[in-house]
């Protein structure tokens, strides 16, 4: 991969951030929970990047991703009924609820619908 040759040990700038976390969407497409993949290392090296860059710049408070998810619809307004993509609205209530986790799709689009970084449901 092209990118790996120009990858950055920090980020500095919203630029770099959002083409740090478009590489992470690719790589967790590529590599998902495979923690043996070739290519895990660093898709977690990119996640802690992304990760450091939001504590400094977004000051993020802590959170599980439950509530990140419900702070996210809340600020957007939206309902169960309105997140069709992670799925039909008894999952969304058992994701909300934590009898269901988020799968790596799910995060994949949710972190695409809000704009945001899919650590922030990991």
């Amino acid at each position: 991969m092209d990118w790996v040759s120009g990858l950055v040990l920090w980020i500095s700038t919203e630029n770099e951030y959002r083409d740090l976390v478009k590489i992470l969407d690719s790589l967790i497409d590529e590599v998902g929970n495979d923690q043996n993949h070739k290519l895990a290392p660093v898709m977690e090296t990119i996640g802690h990047l992304i990760e450091n860059y939001e504590t400094q710049e977004y000051k993020m408070n802590e959170s599980s991703p439950i509530d990140a998810l419900k702070y996210l619809m809340k600020e957007h307004g939206l309902k169960q009924s309105d997140l069709k993509e992670i799925g039909s609205q008894g999952v969304v209530s058992e994701i909300l609820t934590g009898k269901r986790t988020l799968n790596i799709e799910q995060v994949k689009k949710i972190s695409h619908k809000f704009h945001v970084s899919p650590l922030v449901f990991i």
